[in-house]
């Protein structure tokens, strides 16, 4: 029976001969298939993974603001921030996303399709040709839209009304941020003009720093804050420790941030790219923490752990808007930059006595504006001018609109609590619990 084994194969690849003579072509289509669905699955990949990171910046977002404001108003922005990612998530997906990538606009290049939810893959239903699933890139481009209204949520703390909050956020996460994005990442009229924001300084971070600005000009300063001699009243924040954690994460989220918007990493170049975005933007990071330190020492004999932490994100803020061509030093150098145009811009802030509870507006607006007119310097397919324009076309809209609906808001509903509500805390006046119960209960 063994010798009969060799004869039966034998005959078994005589009999194959035919069909493979008629497949002959086949290797080659096989290996593009194969190609397109490994492309498709690792840009998908990159997506998600990209978009679980920046997810995890809302718990940095939570934990630096938690750190930073007065321990009677802790658990008033924990549930603002748990609060404003789940309203953007319904918000994107009912009109934000459509209406920041249409497939038709309402007006060219400036305002897209209106109430048009986004659809995703049926079940089982992925085209490789498509380069990456459509749920992939939902949930990476919604975290973009739920970090912008994160930004507003820190600068108004400690005294804003939270009904008011939640309404401003859904009008800024469904209207007003996918409408300025739309004009660069939608293909709009800055796209056409040849303006460039790789992963969002203007369109994500000064959008929302213009929003805070609008709020805090809108609401004013916290009671107490500035004295009528002209001097500044401290207000520490609660925990140093959790406002420090919070950097971290966001450090760390912030390698999605760039990383993916790489949108694509099928190929050795892509890959190579994403690598060299990952380091550009830890760079800017080190250099802007290392240049508050040097500065807040200079400027004020000591060094200031929350400039510290703020320098770290705006050098991060900086390199968001081109993180991919510049060398290690450039990018140390725009987030160094960064860095100390945040430690600046504080005292700036004072002197018009608008109150900024964490530094956002000198994070986020600052050190986005910086990044983004910085572009040019290492990125020459635009223009100084062009990203000027475009920093200037973005904040009108931007803080013209969030200036009218917070004023309509006052007028209406009120966006401030009382006196005696904001001395006693936001959490017992809003929320009616407390962050540190046991805590308090010792003083």
């Amino acid at each position: 029976m063994h010798k009969t084994l060799p004869l039966i194969a034998t005959l078994g690849v005589l009999a194959a001969l035919p069909a493979a003579a008629q497949e002959v072509v086949a290797p080659a289509e096989a290996a593009a298939a194969v190609s397109a669905d490994v492309a498709y699955i690792f840009n998908t990949l990159l997506f998600l993974i990209g978009g679980f990171l920046v997810m995890w910046m809302a718990a940095g977002f939570a934990m630096l603001e938690a750190g930073l404001v007065r321990s009677k108003n802790v658990t008033t922005q924990l549930f603002k921030n748990i609060s404003l990612f789940a309203i953007a998530g319904i918000m994107y997906w009912m009109i934000g996303y459509n209406l920041m990538y249409p497939t038709d606009w309402s007006i060219a290049g400036y305002v897209g399709e209106l109430f048009s939810p986004k659809m995703i893959d049926p079940v089982g239903a992925g085209n490789a040709a498509d380069g990456y699933s459509a749920g992939s890139d939902f949930f990476f481009q919604l975290m973009f839209c739920a970090t912008t209204a994160s930004i507003v949520s820190g600068t108004l703390a400690e005294r804003v009304k939270l009904w008011p909050f939640l309404i401003f956020t859904v009008i800024l996460t469904g209207l007003i941020y996918p409408i300025e994005a739309s004009w660069q990442w939608g293909g709009g009229w800055l796209s056409e003009m040849g303006f460039a924001d790789f992963a969002g300084s203007a369109l994500v971070h000064a959008a929302g720093g213009f929003a805070a600005l609008a709020g805090a000009i809108v609401l004013g300063a916290r009671t107490g804050k500035y004295r009528p001699d002209g001097r500044q009243q401290p207000m520490p924040g609660s925990n140093l420790a959790l406002a420090t954690l919070g950097t971290f994460i966001l450090w760390l989220g912030w390698f999605g941030f760039n990383g993916a918007s790489q949108l694509a990493i099928g190929s050795v170049n892509d890959a190579a790219d994403v690598s060299r975005i990952f380091v550009n933007t830890n760079m800017a990071a080190s250099g802007g923490a290392v240049a508050a330190i040097i500065v807040t020492q200079l400027l004020y004999g000591k060094i200031d752990l929350t400039m510290v932490l703020n320098g770290a994100l705006a050098g991060l803020v900086s390199i968001t808007a081109e993180p991919l061509t510049p060398s290690i030093f450039a990018s140390v150098l725009i987030g160094g930059i960064g860095g100390t145009i945040a430690v600046v811009v504080v005292p700036m802030l004072d002197r018009f006595k608008i109150d900024d509870v964490v530094g956002a507006i000198p994070v986020h607006l600052a050190a986005g504006i910086w990044g983004t007119m910085i572009v040019p310097a290492t990125n020459p397919e635009t223009s100084f001018v062009t990203q000027g324009l475009g920093i200037l076309s973005i904040g009108a809209f931007v803080f013209g609109l969030s200036l009218v609906v917070w004023t309509v808001l006052k007028a209406t509903m009120g966006i401030r609590v009382g006196t005696e509500a904001e001395i006693s805390g936001l959490d017992i006046s809003e929320m009616g619990m407390e962050a540190y119960p046991d805590f308090v209960q010792a003083k």
